[in-house]
């Protein structure tokens, strides 16, 4: 064994022994991976990150282009921003690292993203559900969906009782009675109160600023713009300071932990989403997703997310069915949010495979390298793009 390996396990161990003293949790040691390259920063500032966080007891691996020096800092170099993607991902699968942060990841529909923000009136922490990702392709199941998302990250994180708010944006409403429903049928969801006058569910902007709502949900277009503003108000926008980024993809199952950042996020944040990734390991996120599921199901999810599907204005989603399932790794971008699901069903009725997703700029939809043309081709005639 090379010495510096030898230092590296002494010193890892030395951490693991501090990180039980401080919180009382000993366990196997779950090292959480992530990729450097890509930032707009570059990526000394996510090595920082990594440093910052290791220094609290979490066992980091950082897939990168270079080797810093830094003491308790494991660094897998790969040549590209591809192959450390495909790097984290051999990870996940062998076990060499329980969780990932990195800044882009094509989570299947289904999957969407539960983001921990910092609220500047109060400092309280609030989870938004969802940041990216699609939770499904009709907007009223996906809020459904999301609410429950966003309780699983909060109580695994640690929070006992979650109270849960709908952001009044296009849908609230009906999400709002789907969830009432699932109430009365038993599922326990504690619902917050609006701090302006008429109270209710449904947030407004003032709730955003104060936290009236553990879980604030939304739609996934809506999350991802709040989690920058909240992240970056204090830069200017140009560096995402404050908070924990654009969190865990969550979705029945999915079982890989995957925590998403932005290419603009600093240092303080992603040090953030790292701790955020081992707060969930330490709070069994999968036994809790498992738990919720199944109470959600026998107070009759499955019914209410088929009468939200067949709600005014989703027809034609719930008409086309999807072809075979295949690999999607091309984004069209340039699709009004509004637009999203009538573009994957278009796709979808001329036998092509295509997801929703949420990248960078906007709403975007995923296809396959050998569909790409043909697909611009068809959402072209039909005016989804110009």
């Amino acid at each position: 064994m090379s010495e510096d390996k030898t230092k590296r396990i002494i010193a890892e161990t030395f951490l693991d022994m501090a990180h039980m003293l401080e919180t009382g949790r000993a366990g196997k040691k779950m090292p959480i991976a992530i990729t450097a390259m890509g930032s707009e920063h570059g990526e000394e500032t996510v090595y920082q990150a990594a440093l910052a966080a290791s220094k609290k007891g979490i066992s980091v691996k950082v897939i990168g282009s270079s080797r810093p020096e830094a003491e308790n800092l494991e660094v897998i170099s790969v040549a590209s921003e591809e192959e450390g993607h495909k790097k984290m991902e051999e990870m996940l699968c062998e076990k060499e690292a329980y969780g990932a942060v990195t800044m882009h990841y094509p989570f299947p529909i289904g999957v969407s993203t539960v983001g921990r923000v910092i609220t500047p009136a109060t400092g309280k922490q609030m989870y938004i559900a969802s940041t990216t990702g699609t939770s499904s392709v009709n907007r009223v199941e996906s809020m459904v969906k999301n609410a429950i998302y966003g309780i699983i990250a909060a109580k695994a994180s640690g929070v006992e009782d979650p109270t849960v708010g709908i952001l009044n944006v296009d849908g609230a409403r009906q999400a709002e009675i789907a969830l009432q429903k699932l109430k009365k049928n038993g599922y326990e969801i504690r619902f917050a109160s609006s701090q302006r006058a008429d109270g209710g569910i449904v947030m407004r902007g003032n709730d955003l600023l104060t936290a009236s709502a553990d879980v604030m949900v939304m739609d996934s277009l809506t999350g991802n713009v709040l989690t920058k503003v909240f992240s970056a108000y204090t830069s200017g926008g140009s560096y995402e300071s404050l908070g924990f980024g654009y969190g865990p993809g969550i979705g029945e199952g999915f079982e890989k932990l995957v925590l998403i950042v932005s290419r603009a996020s600093g240092a303080p944040l992603i040090t953030g989403a790292i701790e955020f990734a081992r707060e969930l390991l330490e709070g069994s996120y999968q036994k809790v997703m498992a738990h919720e599921f199944a109470e959600a199901k026998k107070a009759g999810l499955e019914q209410i997310l088929s009468e939200c599907r067949q709600s005014k204005g989703s027809e034609a989603a719930e008409e086309v069915k999807a072809p075979p399932k295949e690999v999607v790794t091309e984004e069209i971008l340039g699709i009004e949010i509004m637009d999203l699901e009538a573009a994957v069903s278009c796709l979808w009725a001329a036998g092509i495979y295509a997801e929703s997703g949420m990248g960078c700029t906007g709403p975007v939809v995923l296809i396959g390298e050998h569909n790409l043309e043909k697909a611009r081709e068809i959402l072209a005639q039909k005016k989804f793009i110009g």
